[in-house]
């Protein structure tokens, strides 16, 4: 009798210590998606009229295509489905918008350079990509305010960043520079709902405050309320 009461009070403290040991994923995940997403909207707002993006290579293949898909695999362990999906995607998605910046992939050697071929293409990729981000703000909801921020403005960005693609396609390039620059300040202003996110996620572990999420898990509830209701 002793022995079975000995084990079951030790079974659930061992599940609890195993638990404490596993780490964040979802830090890493906002930093290199803010880091990432930050740079190239820069670059996009035309700060100090950067035109090369092939330094970005770095961050997309890494820090965002590598760094995000090895979070992506621990949230999958831990049971969030959207954001394995949200991280898993977007890793696989700056890792290749990577290998589109290489000189040596001849991605813009096959257009024969940034023909009106090369805008539509690159103009019909990003509609596709602002599709499944609508699906990803959807989803992003409940889950609090920042995380609202951050892919409504991605939208935003893609969509705006999209209509300048083929507007240049057209052959009107200074609307096109203007559209691709609201795209970039919308890229931006998710990148800085990012890194609050990171601070969100960090400052949880070790200080002894939290940067407020606002969660709008209630808004959820209030929408499957009134859909019993009726």
């Amino acid at each position: 009798m002793n022995l079975v009461a000995e084990n079951e009070i030790k079974a659930p403290e061992s599940s609890i210590a195993r638990r404490r040991s596993l780490a964040n994923p979802s830090a890493l995940g906002y930093g290199g998606f803010a880091a990432t997403l930050m740079t190239l909207s820069l670059s996009g707002m035309g700060f100090r009229s950067i035109s090369n993006q092939s330094v970005f290579v770095a961050n997309l293949c890494f820090l965002a295509g590598v760094g995000l898909l090895v979070s992506a695999q621990w949230e999958m362990v831990r049971g969030n489905t959207f954001d394995y999906t949200v991280l898993g995607a977007f890793a696989l998605y700056y890792g290749g918008y990577g290998v589109l910046l290489l000189p040596s992939s001849g991605v813009l050697e096959s257009y024969q350079g940034q023909t009106a071929d090369y805008h539509n293409a690159f103009g019909i990729y990003l509609l596709v990509w602002s599709i499944l981000n609508l699906f990803f703000f959807i989803a992003s909801l409940p889950t609090g305010a920042p995380n609202i921020v951050v892919y409504g403005a991605l939208e935003l960005s893609y969509i705006f960043n999209c209509i300048g693609h083929f507007v240049r396609a057209d052959g009107n390039i200074l609307t096109s520079m203007k559209l691709m620059k609201v795209g970039g300040a919308f890229g931006f202003v998710s990148s800085l709902a990012g890194f609050y996110m990171l601070g969100h996620e960090l400052c949880r572990d070790v200080l002894p405050f939290r940067f407020p999420v606002y969660n709008t898990s209630r808004l959820a509830s209030v929408v499957k309320s009134s859909e019993h209701s009726n």
